[in-house]
């Protein structure tokens, strides 16, 4: 097999800080895509910064307890990217991930669907084959809740006694190794809004710090900054704030949005989880 494809990248990016009374606060927005036709205009990123950055002027540290918790479309991906290394064949041929034992069975809420999409046009991940040659297709690997498969190239799916899946990836100086193309949460019907609005007291999660995530037992703890959610609207910034739970746990809680923006690799719409402990640092 002898074939390659050309590809290019763009992106704009800026992180805007801002002071008053002496708190000083940042935020940054980005744009990304393979045609730099797709980007956003600089301007556009640069306002979308400023907004962030000014409305969290005035920060406070969030009440400890447990709540429901939203997390924004921007940091959401990074609960997807946490599965696609749970299921990577290398962690489970290893027996390092909390999902080992669980193909087959129901990993997430019903009604969700995770999607690895390397054939999808202008993606940041697409490619028509894998770094083994083998032909790449779109798979659901979670299906209305329930595991159907692992992120497989040759050598892991040898040592699991299955098929490769066409999801090798290499660099120019390593061997290949199992992951995801473009790899997402499909959208809902709900609006970002409707979920806030259903919320008497709770958690917007615009900014994750930090990582503390544990792959073998799925134990979960991250710093996080964003909103506090009171009677169904925004009330005031939060800084310095622990979420904590169990992986397990939190993705039988997550019922998707439907403002997905499908130009990163690694995306979702924003999730709303029933019920996150959530304590001041």
């Amino acid at each position: 097999f002898l074939a390659g494809y050309k590809r290019s990248s763009h992106g704009v990016s800026t992180v805007v800080i801002a002071e008053k009374d002496g708190q000083m606060e940042r935020d940054y927005d980005y744009s990304s895509a393979v045609y730099e036709s797709d980007l956003q205009p600089a301007t556009e990123v640069g306002d979308s910064a400023a907004t962030r950055t000014l409305a969290r002027l005035g920060a406070r540290k969030p009440e400890t307890g447990k709540f429901p918790v939203i997390y924004d479309r921007r940091v959401a991906a990074s609960l997807v990217g946490t599965l696609a290394t749970a299921i990577n064949g290398a962690n489970i041929s290893r027996g390092t991930s909390f999902l080992k034992d669980c193909l087959g069975k129901q990993v997430a809420r019903s009604g969700l669907n995770f999607i690895d999409d390397p054939l999808r046009p202008r993606g940041l991940g697409s490619r028509l084959f894998d770094g083994e040659g083998l032909a790449a297709k779109r798979r659901v690997l979670v299906d209305n809740g329930f595991l159907t498969g692992w992120f497989l190239d040759l050598a892991s799916a040898t040592k699991l006694g299955m098929t490769p899946t066409g999801n090798a990836r290499r660099g120019l100086g390593s061997a290949p190794s199992p992951g995801p193309s473009n790899f997402y949460i499909a959208n809902s019907t709900i609006s970002r809004d409707d979920l806030i609005a259903d919320i008497n007291e709770g958690f917007l999660i615009t900014e994750m710090i930090g990582s503390s995530v544990d792959l073998i037992t799925g134990d979960y703890s991250r710093g996080a900054g964003g909103f506090w959610i009171s009677r169904g609207k925004i009330a005031h910034p939060i800084t310095e704030a622990t979420i904590a739970g169990n992986l397990k746990d939190m993705f039988m809680q997550i019922t998707a949005a439907d403002d997905i923006d499908l130009r990163d690799s690694i995306a979702s719409p924003s999730l709303y989880l029933d019920s996150l402990m959530v304590a001041g640092s």
